[in-house]
């Protein structure tokens, strides 16, 4: 009996071994960049919001595709162009399924989101809506997102 369990033990590790790394170099990829694309954010929030499987092996432009079909990116983004604040508090409204106040209920509006984000202190510093979102920076606010609204 304890021998199998050890066996069992072994598998799970062997298997878990392979899955961290992929998410490590991904993360650390994401980290290097001054301004991330659409499909890496799109990637990542969709992650985090379980709108995707992160074990599935979803690719960022399958993850870009999606979030563009459902309204969450604008239909002239290109998945390589790279993401501003703006875009990034709407896709994390619409991702992580935000409730919004009065304004961004209205109008559903990229510049409501972003005021929204900001006044829930998910963005927090200096910040314009129209600058281009770093790698640092959509971590911080995935985090704060998955801080805050849960």
């Amino acid at each position: 009996m304890k021998k199998g369990r050890f066996l069992l033990f072994l598998l799970l590790i062997t298997a878990c071994s392979f899955i961290f790394p992929q998410s490590a170099e991904r993360l650390e990829r994401l980290l290097e960049q001054d301004r991330v694309s659409y499909q890496d954010a799109a990637l990542l929030v969709l992650e985090a919001s379980n709108r995707l499987d992160p074990l599935r092996g979803t690719s960022p432009l399958e993850a870009f595709n999606f979030a563009q079909a459902q309204g969450f990116l604008p239909g002239n983004a290109e998945a390589e162009g790279a993401l501003n604040l703006k875009e990034l508090s709407f896709l994390v409204m619409q991702a992580f399924d935000i409730r919004g106040g009065f304004f961004y209920t209205l109008t559903k509006s990229r510049h409501h989101a972003y005021r929204e984000l900001v006044s829930r202190s998910i963005i927090q510093g200096r910040a314009d809506p129209l600058m281009h979102v770093s790698g640092d920076m959509l971590l911080f606010v995935v985090s704060r997102t998955l801080t805050v609204h849960n």
